[in-house]
């Protein structure tokens, strides 16, 4: 019998070992949760449609344009709140691959996004210029002399009489 009043199994710190392990599964499984939120997001899927319609995308790539991988990683940030995105993510073509870059902002609270950058990037570096000097993803702003009728954007009647 030992001298000490408590007896401490040799084994009772075994758990301290397994929570580095712990932690590492935590952070990349909210990092995978994160992304799959970005990938599965309207922007990604816009810019994948106006990729695969692009006419200077599809003669660099060829045809059926996917992600570069089964489970693309989405680069950058996504922040529709605040009115920026800026985002990049490899693609494949039949003929080629490399990386596409969406960059667009929004510079007051109700204002539509304006594209300042929609590129695709070579393997060698270079970029070639999807946006042929237009917005391709300008929306359609309403005339602010036009009738607000029920059904319309985002305009509501009043209900409290």
């Amino acid at each position: 019998m030992s001298n000490c009043p408590i007896d401490i199994p040799q084994n009772g710190m075994r758990w301290m070992r397994t929570v580095p392990i712990f932690l590492a599964v935590l952070i990349s499984s909210t990092l995978a949760i994160f992304n799959y939120q970005k990938s599965s997001s309207s922007v990604v899927s816009s810019t994948m449609y106006a990729l695969r319609t692009s006419p200077k995308a599809r003669e660099y790539l060829g045809d059926e344009i996917y992600f570069a991988h089964k489970m693309p990683w989405i680069w950058g940030e996504m922040n529709q709140l605040h009115g920026r995105i800026d985002i990049q993510f490899e693609v494949k073509g039949k003929k080629n691959s490399g990386t596409m870059r969406f960059k667009s902002f929004r510079a007051t609270r109700m204002g539509m996004f304006e594209t300042t950058e929609w590129s695709l990037e070579k393997k060698d570096g270079t970029k070639i210029d999807l946006s042929d000097g237009s917005d391709p993803f300008q929306g359609i702003e309403m005339d602010p002399e036009e009738p607000k009728v029920v059904g319309r954007g985002s305009y509501a009647p009043n209900l409290s009489g």
